[in-house]
């Protein structure tokens, strides 16, 4: 072989492996951690407890959804210094700490919300009204959980979905709802699967059941652990179907239309309307759970499914060492310019800037 086909080979080699890896991985990260809010002093002495969600809203204003800064440490199952992801609540002497905590664009505390309201907080979302709805996946008979609840941009109770305390799967009841979303003509769809039902559930603006759809397993429109549901720009509703280890898309009438499965195991997930970008959190994939997948942030386009970005969990080489870590909550800004990262175990809220 003369020199210029060698040369002319390797271009060609090198263009082609340069398309093909660009198609099969995402690009390099362009996003830098910075400082991120914390609670203010008074409350568990500035310290985050177990926070499960965040979200923004129109004006730019961060919400935590957070276990009342119930801690509990010591399971040999998730990274030292981490809590266990499945004891924390806001029962008994963390009553009395609000699960809700607002903070100004710029980190500022500016309020909190819902003390007394919830017992284990898990879903978390902010309506196009300010509207902040919170699932309750804990279980109080005939007193609490097993609900979806309506708070008012003040913090006032506005509506309640479910039948607190009681679980079924039914019109008015819930088994666990692990999430909920409000499109931009208010209806509401919650997603019923932290515990057995796997489905989705549908409600008019007023809260008047509409229909629902979803079973066990595996194939289309089949869900097993549906952990979060965001509505895109057209009013598709995508499914963060964390046990099948997809994101389901679907018409806002049920309809299936799609998976993607290069998103890895959604914890999280979130949509920027604006500029209809994805964003889905893994913080469960190791070599036994979902093996070849690294745990992180997935960033991509709600268009076509291509993932351009990926943040690597900050504990990623403790992955196949414990059951759960980085985020399961995840927002962004309306330019996705500013991320906003919710970790469970690792107890904290990260936030990232676009270099």
């Amino acid at each position: 072989m003369n020199r210029k086909i060698r040369t002319q080979y390797f271009n060609a080699i090198t263009f082609l492996c340069l398309f093909y890896c660009n198609l099969a991985f995402p690009q390099l990260n362009p996003y830098q951690a910075v400082e991120a809010p914390t609670p203010p002093s008074s409350m568990n002495g500035g310290e985050w407890g177990e926070m499960i969600q965040v979200r923004m809203d129109s004006q730019g204003n961060v919400y935590v959804l957070h276990r009342c800064f119930k801690v509990v440490l010591g399971d040999p199952n998730v990274a030292p210094g981490h809590s266990d992801g499945l004891s924390a609540n806001c029962f008994g002497r963390w009553s009395v700490h609000p699960p809700v905590l607002k903070f100004s664009a710029s980190g500022e505390y500016l309020d909190s919300f819902g003390a007394g309201l919830v017992g284990r907080p898990h879903g978390f979302s902010v309506d196009h009204q300010g509207n902040m709805w919170i699932t309750d996946v804990s279980l109080v008979e005939g007193e609490m959980g097993a609900v979806v609840l309506k708070l008012s941009p003040s913090g006032e109770l506005l509506m309640t979905l479910g039948t607190p305390g009681v679980v079924g799967e039914s019109e008015s009841r819930f088994n666990r709802p692990s999430s909920v979303a409000v499109a931009p003509n208010g209806d509401i769809y919650v997603a019923d699967g932290e515990g057995p039902n796997n489905r989705i559930v549908m409600f008019t603006p007023a809260g008047q059941y509409v229909g629902e759809w979803g079973t066990t397993g595996s194939g289309p429109g089949q869900f097993s652990t549906p952990h979060d549901i965001v509505i895109d720009s057209r009013g598709q509703i995508f499914i963060g179907d964390r046990g099948n280890n997809r994101v389901q898309l679907f018409q806002a009438d049920g309809t299936f239309i799609k998976d993607w499965r290069n998103f890895g195991r959604p914890s999280g997930i979130y949509l920027n309307r604006e500029t209809d970008t994805l964003y889905v959190t893994d913080s469960t994939s190791n070599a036994e759970n979902n093996p070849g997948i690294n745990r992180g942030i997935y960033i991509g386009s709600a268009l076509t499914g291509e993932v351009s970005y990926f943040i690597p969990d900050p504990d990623l080489h403790l992955a196949d060492q414990t059951r759960i870590s980085g985020a399961s909550g995840i927002t962004s800004n309306a330019d996705d310019s500013v991320i906003y990262a919710a970790d469970v175990a690792p107890r904290q809220l990260r936030k990232y800037q676009k270099r």
